[in-house]
């Protein structure tokens, strides 16, 4: 089993900028740490979660890591001209020396699709033209043509190539068996969410691997928060989990998220316990003290195979985050 840190570039307090630099500092920390994966995110429009250029955001972490696999997770395929968008992956390939992983998605937000001029239903489907024209731009060594419904150009030939032959590439799916199908046809890995559940991912993986005969390469997201006291870990996780959750509500209705008030989040705890069940509202989550957290990874090992574990680190500040990894690598990663 493999591991990774996905960034989001989420802004809990402070400026925008120490948002973003601090999850960079977190980047080359995963490097340091032998981490085999960093994945970014993009959003747009979105006070929150600041990754709108997630092109530019790998070209600055392929200049200040080493040896750990880069990818975007996933670019929102539906949105870009898909010949500019294979020159960039071309270069980002060079540029990194081999280490670029690729990773698409539909998109889901309102925002999005009404900027960028998308309606909702043609998601998906241009998704998958834009996907396929991007991998024969990059693939093909003559001039290549693309006739589609969305997607339409001649004899195009992008340079320079990328480096690698065949580019690692995943497409995000919360178990959409169309999705699943094309993943499948392609050769391509899957990309599941934080939320996905095993029994989902382990549904999809069959479905893929009845259609094409192997099991699929799978990149798993999920939430990290490590603490020695096991109570205290899924308290801790909690503010953060619920931020996350409205900040993205308000982002996909044209909304702003709100502020982080983390007193107000101890008191609103303190009601919710009285309803909700902690382990089950995070189940989903690497979350609690060291041995439940490999009880979890260990169960993961056991559901998936060709598993890339990719971790969203619960803390609202670099120095909490950078505990996590350190706590994983060190406490956790050894026994998996």
């Amino acid at each position: 089993m493999h591991y990774g840190l996905f960034c989001l570039f989420e802004r809990f307090m402070g400026s925008q900028k120490e948002a973003i630099d601090d999850q960079l500092k977190l980047v080359a920390l995963a490097d340091a740490l032998r981490f085999d994966h960093v994945w970014f995110g993009e959003h747009h429009f979105n006070n929150f979660s600041l990754c709108p250029s997630p092109t530019l955001l790998l070209s600055y972490a392929i200049a200040i890591t080493q040896r750990v696999r880069l990818g975007c997770a996933g670019f929102l395929a539906p949105f870009y001209d898909p010949i500019r968008l294979a020159e960039e992956i071309a270069m980002l390939d060079i540029l990194s020396k081999g280490r670029l992983n690729l990773g698409f998605a539909k998109g889901a937000f309102a925002p999005d699709a009404k900027h960028f001029d998308v309606t909702i239903q043609n998601l998906r489907p241009k998704m998958f033209e834009c996907v396929s024209a991007i991998e024969r731009l990059l693939n093909d060594l003559s001039p290549t043509t693309f006739k589609g419904i969305f997607v339409d150009f001649e004899a195009t030939n992008i340079q320079p190539k990328p480096i690698q032959e065949d580019i690692p590439t995943y497409i995000a799916t919360f178990s959409s068996l169309e999705t699943v199908i094309f993943a499948a046809q392609k050769g391509f890995g899957l990309m599941f969410s934080q939320g996905a559940t095993l029994e989902e991912c382990a549904y999809a993986c069959e479905a893929y691997e009845a259609l094409a005969g192997v099991k699929p390469r799978v990149i798993l997201l999920r939430t990290l928060c490590i603490d020695p006291d096991h109570e205290q870990a899924l308290a801790f996780a909690r503010p953060a989990l619920d931020h996350f959750a409205k900040s993205m509500r308000a982002a996909s209705s044209f909304g702003v998220a709100p502020r982080f008030d983390p007193q107000k989040y101890q008191s609103l705890i303190t009601q919710r316990d009285v309803f909700f069940d902690g382990e089950k509202m995070f189940h989903c989550g690497i979350i609690g003290n060291e041995e439940a957290c490999i009880a979890k990874l260990r169960n993961i090992k056991e559901h998936l195979e060709n598993v890339t574990v990719v971790f969203k680190p619960l803390g609202t500040n670099f120095l909490t985050n950078s505990t996590f990894l350190r706590r994983f690598n060190d406490d956790v990663r050894p026994y998996c």
